[in-house]
């Protein structure tokens, strides 16, 4: 039995090469594009569990509440039936930082509820595209 030459090992790598050229910014678009989708799905249950919390104690959480509020019960809040998240925490967006509420909101909403994207600055495309409740 003899071993691969050079020439084979060559081609191979050329073609392995190819693949990866192809297919790599095809795997490393649809990441980009995951990770939107779900901060747009965690934002809407985050809106669901700010809908609840406002059943139960009859306002938004303040400002100075905050999301903290779906997870751990305000001091001097009557009637609070949290926590309003299955997770028990309050989650990240997909680039490890806090999403943003604002109260009241400035967008004809009750409440502004945003993720900054991947770049972590206002505005943006694609990935890097703000990611909003309004």
């Amino acid at each position: 039995m003899g071993g691969f030459t050079l020439v084979e090992i060559l081609v191979v790598m050329v073609i392995l090469g190819l693949l990866f050229g192809l297919v790599g910014p095809r795997v490393i678009d649809y990441l980009s594009r995951a990770k939107v989708d779900v901060a747009r799905i965690q934002l809407e249950n985050i809106e669901t569990a700010l809908d609840f919390y406002r059943l139960d104690v009859g306002r938004y959480p303040s400002q100075e509440e905050g999301l903290k509020a779906l997870v751990a019960e305000p001091a001097g809040v009557k009637r609070w039936n949290g926590p309003y998240l299955k997770e028990r925490t309050m989650p990240l967006d997909p680039w490890d930082r806090d999403y943003i509420y604002a109260m009241p909101g400035s967008h004809d909403m009750s409440f502004d509820l945003s993720s900054l994207g991947s770049d972590g600055a206002v505005g943006g495309d694609d990935e890097a595209a703000d990611i909003t409740n309004w």
